[in-house]
This record gives structure tokens, C-alpha cells and sequence, in this order.
């Protein structure tokens, strides 16, 4: 089961992220355009309560058991007796978790005062189950150092689930068909995924506790570390948008805050990418220790590649969500706007993130997360009656505030990391991204479509210099990513 070089899972990973995120993007404008900000937001309502309760229908092993696939990568008798035992445990938590969405739903919509929302909640109840696994899967390739094999599995589930998707709601079946046309895509997609852990790594087996030398206990004592961090972080993730539902209401004020939201989440996949190759390089293991290096050369990287995201967003929010998804959406630009600290910060985050978990350190977590989520939730409550959606953008950067610094700081202690040059990357990519809003500002604030794609190029060839002069970006990059480059040229095309 030789793990690939981490450039190769990088670009595969990249890839991987690239293919579901243009599709999700194609669905989400889709959607947004078709249904409208009313019904959508019954869509996202629904999407938003299934993510909180995949936390019980999980119980922190999806996070939990790449660590110890991770430490065992080298040995396939442990590998399957690891898998066997953590699938066991995930079935046992998932099925009634979703048997008890699907029959809660009316009651859970109407506390939301969204009835539109009960049969897409309905939908997504099965999604749950089935994603659950697809995601366990992905989670597995990833912490073995086989992710081109999530490529093929994610393309093929991402036009399923994309192609379902439109035909139910060009049908006419509305956020219903939208919510069961993902669960149709994830139960072919989680079909796939296992039959490629059957081929690649060899059937799952259970009661082998002596091959792998790690007892149930142990990776339920790990899970549930994990589980109270995965139960406040899908929380943190979610809980604006359902404290908008809430408080503003759970139709057109949840689909104009969840656009932008999404628009965000979408431009931190390339930095994901990049995490999951080089993240399970820091596990400790027979022979292994964690690639110090390694990591603080791909926080660089993510940080550099984040910025270059901000000028646009902080010059022209409006016109990019009206040029994408129409006038209906013009208040969605406050929400992008706002969200640009978070847009910068939220690649390095799921590096962090990762990073502490493949130490073994999750449990550290903990107060952070509770922290997070505390302080959006004060914001949110506090703010959203009295300045509506935008309050949500500007809880979710406070909270992240608190997020990334805290993880620095475990780093900081578990491997004697150097904080300074992580902090000063943060601040070459904000002068940078300063540097390349004036551009934009000189062109206007509603600038028309050919403009406003001229105008972000523009704006990220000023971005990429600033970042050169200030030392973002180092000749050894440079030179780096043309090696990289070069190889994958010849491993596509050999002469």
C-alpha cells in the first residue's frame, strides 16, 4: 500500500478538491438562480440542521482513525483491522441518528418556522448516512498517502449527486428534490468508496484487535476527544445560519447569508488540498517524525494563496454576487464583504486543525472550539436583530480569531514551532492584498462582467508582486513548484 510523495497527494488532493468544488459551485448558483432566496433557503436550512447532526451519527471517528491509519500505513493486516473495527462503530451511531432526522423533521422545521423545509430536512437525513461513510472512506485514502484514489471516487459522486440534483429540481421537486438528489449521489458515491477499500486495501475485518495492537477502547477514547471537538465545531459552522433562521427567519434572510457563506467555504478548497497531503506527515510512527519543515513551508503557501482572494472580495462583493446569481442577491455582497478575515484565515485553520489531530493531541482542542463557539453565538445573538445578516460574516470572523491562534499555540508546544514567521506570512499577504485592491477601487464599484474579470486579474498580478517584494514568495518556491510541475508533466506524459 506504498503512501505516494507528498507533491503527488498534494496535486491529486488539489484535484480532488478542484473537480467537487466546481460542480458544488455549478449547484449552489444553480440553485440559488432557480429556487430563489425563499425556497433556497429552505434547501440550506435543511443542509445546515444534517450537518450539526452528523456529530452523533459520527462520534469523532471519522476524525478519530486516520491518526492510527496513519501510525499503521506500512502494515495491511493492521490497516484492515483498524478499518473493520472503526466502520463497526460507525454504523452503530449513524443508522439511528438518521432514522430519528427523518422522523423528527416536521416538529425540528416548524421550531424554525420554516415548513418548507420538512421533506428537504427529510432528504438530507438520508444524505447524512450515506456521506457519513463516503467521507470515512476519503478520510482513510487520505491518511494512507493514496489520494488519487479519491479523485476517481469524488468526480464520479460529484456528477452524480450534481446531475440528480438538477434533473429533480428542473422537474419541479423544488428544495425536496434538491435535498434527496444528495442523498442519491453520496449512497452511489459510498458504494464506489467501498469497493475501493476492498480492492486497494483488503476487507475490513473485526474482533483482529491483536494484528493492529489497538483495542476498540482506545479509538473510542480518541473519537470521543474528536466528538466533542466535531460536535462545537459543526456547530461553529453552522450556527449561523440557524441562529438567522431563528431570530431573522428561516427563508430569504438563511438563503442570502448561506451564498456568500458558501462562496467563502469554496475558496479555501486548493488550501484543504494541500492540507490533507501534508497533515498525516506529521503523525509519529515507527521511524517517523513529524516534517516540521514540510508543515511550515505549506502554511506559507496557504497563507500566500488565501490573500490573493481579498481584493476582490473586500472591492467588488455586490457585483460578484449579482453577476453570479442576480439582483435578488445584492445584500449578499455585505455578507462577502464581511467574511474577508475569515476567507484569509480559513485555509491555515484546517492545516492547524489537522495538524493537532495526526499528533494525537485532539483533546486540546476542546476549549477552543468551546471558545469559538461561544463568542459567535454572543456576537450573533446580540448583533443580528440589530444589523441582520452581516452580523453572522462578522461572528464567524471573531470566532476564527480565536480558532487559529489557539492551534498555533498547541503546535507552538507540541513541536516547538516558530510562531513569528507563521504571523509575519499573515501580514505580507494583507499588505499584498492592500496593494492589489487599488487597482479595483480605480475602476469602479460596479464594474460589468468583462471588467470585473480583468480587473481580478489585474489584481492578482499586483497581489503576486507585492507578495514577491515582501518575501511571501521566495526564489526557492519558485524554483520548487517548477520541479513539481515538471514531474507531473513527465509522469503524464512520459517520452
Amino acid at each position: 500500500m506504498g503512501a505516494d510523495s507528498v507533491s503527488r497527494n498534494a496535486a491529486f488532493a488539489v484535484a480532488t478538491r478542484l473537480t467537487t468544488a466546481a460542480i458544488t459551485a455549478f449547484v449552489a448558483l444553480f440553485l440559488g438562480r432557480k429556487l430563489g432566496p425563499q425556497v433556497y433557503g429552505y434547501f440550506a436550512l435543511a443542509v445546515s440542521i444534517g450537518a450539526v447532526s452528523t456529530f452523533l451519527a459520527d462520534l469523532g471517528i471519522t476524525s478519530a482513525t486516520p491518526r492510527f491509519l496513519a501510525e499503521r500505513r506500512n502494515d495491511r493486516a493492521a490497516v484492515t483491522a483498524v478499518l473493520g473495527e472503526a466502520m463497526r462503530l460507525k454504523a452503530l451511531a449513524a443508522v439511528p441518528v438518521s432514522v430519528a432526522l427523518f422522523a423528527l423533521a416536521g416538529p425540528i422545521t416548524e421550531a424554525f418556522d420554516a415548513p418548507g423545509a420538512e421533506w428537504p430536512l427529510r432528504g438530507i437525513s438520508v444524505a447524512v448516512l450515506a456521506q457519513g461513510f463516503f467521507l470515512f472512506v476519503l478520510a482513510t485514502f487520505e491518511a494512507l498517502g493514496r489520494i488519487a484514489i479519491n479523485l476517481r471516487v469524488v468526480a464520479i459522486e460529484s456528477v452524480l449527486e450534481g446531475s440528480a440534483i438538477l434533473v429533480l429540481v428542473l422537474l419541479g421537486a423544488g428544495a425536496t428534490g434538491a435535498a434527496f438528489g444528495k442523498a442519491i449521489g453520496y449512497t452511489i458515491g459510498v458504494g464506489l468508496a467501498l469497493g475501493y477499500v476492498w480492492r486497494v486495501v483488503g476487507r475490513p475485518r473485526t474482533g483482529a484487535g491483536h494484528v493492529s495492537g489497538l483495542r476498540v477502547r482506545e479509538i473510542m477514547a480518541y473519537s470521543g476527544a474528536l466528538l466533542i471537538v466535531d460536535a462545537l465545531f459543526r456547530a461553529f459552522a453552522q450556527i449561523d445560519v440557524l441562529l438567522i433562521g431563528l431570530l431573522v427567519g428561516g427563508g430569504r434572510a438563511v438563503g442570502l447569508f448561506d451564498l456568500p457563506m458558501q462562496l467563502a467555504w469554496f475558496l479555501h478548497y486548493p488550501a484543504g488540498a494541500v492540507s490533507t497531503a501534508v497533515a498525516p506527515r506529521l503523525a509519529r510512527g515507527p521511524g517517523m517524525e513529524p516534517a516540521i519543515d514540510l508543515f511550515m513551508d505549506a502554511m506559507r503557501w496557504i497563507t500566500a494563496l488565501q490573500g490573493i482572494f481579498l481584493a476582490p472580495v473586500i472591492v467588488w462583493a455586490e457585483p460578484i454576487m449579482t453577476t453570479l446569481l442576480g439582483n435578488e442577491y445584492r445584500d449578499s455582497g455585505e455578507v462577502l464583504r464581511a467574511l474577508a478575515p475569515f476567507i484569509l484565515v480559513s485555509g491555515p485553520a484546517l492545516l492547524a486543525s489537522l495538524a493537532v489531530n495526526y499528533l494525537g493531541a485532539a483533546r486540546n482542542r476542546v476549549p477552543l472550539a468551546i471558545a469559538a463557539l461561544g463568542v459567535n453565538v454572543i456576537f450573533d445573538v446580540i448583533f443580528l436583530p440589530k444589523i441582520g445578516i452581516v452580523a453572522g460574516a462578522i461572528g464567524t470572523d471573531l470566532a476564527y480569531a480565536v480558532w487559529v491562534p489557539g492551534h498555533l499555540v498547541i503546535l507552538k508546544r507540541l513541536l516547538d514551532l516558530p510562531l513569528r514567521p507563521i504571523g509575519l506570512d499573515f501580514v505580507r499577504a494583507a499588505l499584498a492584498a492592500g496593494a492589489a485592491c487599488l487597482p479595483l477601487l480605480a475602476l469602479g464599484t460596479d464594474p460589468g462582467l468583462v471588467v470585473l474579470v480583468l480587473g481580478c486579474a489585474i489584481a492578482c498580478l499586483v497581489y503576486a508582486v507585492v507578495l514577491r517584494l515582501t518575501g511571501g514568495v521566495r526564489p526557492a518556491d519558485i524554483d520548487r513548484m517548477r520541479e513539481i510541475v515538471g514531474r507531473r508533466i513527465a509522469w503524464v506524459n512520459p517520452r
